[in-house]
């Protein structure tokens, strides 16, 4: 279908054990054919010191794997000791830096190349400009655009030479606060949080009053409770200029994930029989595809293409 499109592991969203954030890129090495990951902490710096001594290990690892690394730069910066960790990121890394709060183009060079997260708000040509001739190379748009917009900033991103690529699996980022929800929850306050965030691998699920499931919250962060799942949509974003597709980690096997969505670009694995396996992959999880034809997000998949025509 489109070998030329490339998939990007995103950074980790959740607060896992160290252990397991080790074991994970090391497997994303050796066996994901992913060709970018983006790795470090977004959600909360608080987490990061948990791991950061095992991040040169995995850079080294994935890079020997032939994986492109970016670094990933915190959502919302708040603090002074943030703003001087941005700014050292943006400015020591060997490798590129995504840049996530705009508060890090205040350290932007006219020699500084780097990419743009889909938590900045990318929503038409004119802003897409701007950060390409800042120096983007790659910018992932926010989830909730719509096809008809995608289309549109794909030709432009094709005529400045930057890689658009557009966010295709996984529980959307919603909102970021800067309360944290799960602190809240078990009734403790932001600086005494105990790492509670770290229960739940995946966030934890937000019901309404009336008990359906709504959305999942990740320590400050605000996620779909449904994972939006565009592997039934692949030819059509392929045939419009998309040149990268975000996967985002999750519990359930990322390898198996990418391996799906590699074949089916590859045109060596139908898209029912991928949908099927990414649902078995994942049981629990409920597959979403509504921002993608101008819906609400937690639309279905089925009855979304039941009419090919709203996504344009």
């Amino acid at each position: 279908m489109a070998s030329d499109v490339k998939l990007t592991l995103g950074p980790l969203l959740f607060n896992w054990p160290a252990d397991m954030w080790s074991d994970f890129y090391a497997r994303i090495a050796d066996e994901a054919p992913v060709d970018r990951v983006v790795i470090g902490e977004l959600t909360c710096s608080k987490r990061l010191p948990h791991y950061a001594d095992r991040i040169p290990a995995a850079v080294e690892r994935l890079q020997r794997a032939g994986k492109s690394v970016i670094f990933a730069s915190l959502i919302l910066v708040t603090l002074e000791r943030e703003r001087r960790a941005s700014a050292e990121l943006l400015g020591a890394a060997e490798a590129d830096v995504e840049i996530n709060d705009l508060t890090l183009m205040n350290w932007v060079d006219d020699a500084t190349r780097f990419s743009v997260g889909p938590f900045v708000n990318v929503y038409n040509e004119a802003t897409l400009a701007f950060l390409a001739r800042k120096g983007a190379h790659l910018i992932c748009v926010p989830a909730e655009l719509p096809f008809s917009e995608i289309e549109t900033l794909a030709k432009a991103a094709t005529d400045l030479n930057v890689d658009l690529e557009v966010w295709a699996y996984g529980r959307v980022p919603l909102a970021i606060s800067a309360r944290c929800y799960h602190a809240r929850a078990h009734g403790l306050a932001k600086d005494s949080c105990q790492f509670v965030c770290g229960y739940d691998l995946d966030g934890r699920a937000v019901d309404t009053i009336d008990g359906q499931a709504f959305l999942a919250i990740n320590g400050v962060q605000t996620l779909s409770y449904n994972h939006c799942n565009l592997i039934r949509d692949l030819d059509r974003l392929a045939a419009a200029g998309v040149h990268s597709l975000r996967l985002s980690p999750h519990s359930d096997d990322l390898v198996a994930v990418a391996h799906i969505f590699r074949d089916v670009l590859d045109g060596r694995l139908d898209k029912d029989e991928a949908l099927r396996r990414l649902q078995k992959n994942a049981p629990d999880a409920v597959f979403s595809n509504g921002f993608m034809f101008g819906s609400a997000g937690a639309e279905g998949l089925a009855n979304s293409r039941a009419d090919p025509a709203r996504a344009r």
